[in-house]
């Protein structure tokens, strides 16, 4: 997405960056999915900077082919597993928990079918002006695209916690500007942009601990008026 492998190369190596300065402030278990997600997205750019090699023949057909393979697994069968899994793991209030487990249930199916897709087709890609246009063979697509966004999307909107839920509404105007701009480059241009606002996971792992503690704290505790809720 990012027009060119050394553009895809620098975007990588700084969210890759951010990634791991994410994953150094964990400081719970249920905060490891999330907090690993920058680090994904960062060695996906820099993965799809060996794609663009294979485009422009400055790599061999096997390493091309491999560099496209790995994206793809990254990009379908990955995701919608690992964003609603990981905010259901980080978010253990239980209001809400309900619908983000079935989020996270629909995100894993729609990886399932994603994964037998992504092992059944060799997967290609081709430039499309300043992006890049991937090709898998996927089965009703309009129907998983569309499960795949609601379980990622969705379940950062329900997560609870206004950094995760401001993470949703940006990957949501992602979706809709990848939509919009780069149709035929759709998966690239959004997984580009989420790359982009996943460093503000690093925002949200650097609270205390508790996702949605902002929130939490400003909340009234029942019987004992005039104070706020836990610390």
């Amino acid at each position: 997405m990012c027009w060119s492998a050394e553009a895809d190369l620098v975007a990588g190596v700084v969210v890759s960056g951010f990634g791991l300065a994410c994953l150094a402030q964990v400081r719970r278990a249920g905060q490891l999915p999330l907090a690993a997600l920058p680090l994904v997205l960062g060695v996906h750019q820099l993965i799809e900077s060996a794609v663009w090699l294979g485009v422009d023949g400055r790599i061999g057909p096997g390493p091309a082919q491999w560099a496209r393979t790995a994206w793809a697994v990254i990009a379908l069968p990955l995701l919608p597993a690992l964003v609603p899994v990981g905010v259901l793991r980080a978010v253990p209030d239980a209001r809400g928990r309900g619908r983000r487990t079935a989020l996270a249930v629909l995100g894993v199916l729609v990886a399932a079918a994603l994964a037998v897709a992504v092992a059944a087709h060799p997967v290609t890609a081709e430039a499309d002006g300043h992006a890049l246009s991937y090709a898998v063979g996927v089965p009703f697509a309009p129907v998983l695209i569309a499960g795949y966004l609601l379980s990622t999307v969705g379940s950062l909107l329900l997560s609870g916690d206004r950094v995760l839920r401001l993470l949703g509404v940006l990957t949501g105007a992602g979706a809709l500007a990848g939509a919009l701009l780069w149709r035929l480059a759709f998966a690239s241009a959004w997984c580009a942009l989420a790359a982009l606002v996943s460093v503000l996971l690093l925002w949200w792992v650097r609270q205390d601990g508790r996702p949605g503690a902002t929130l939490l704290t400003a909340r009234r505790v029942p019987g004992r008026a005039g104070r706020s809720g836990p610390r």
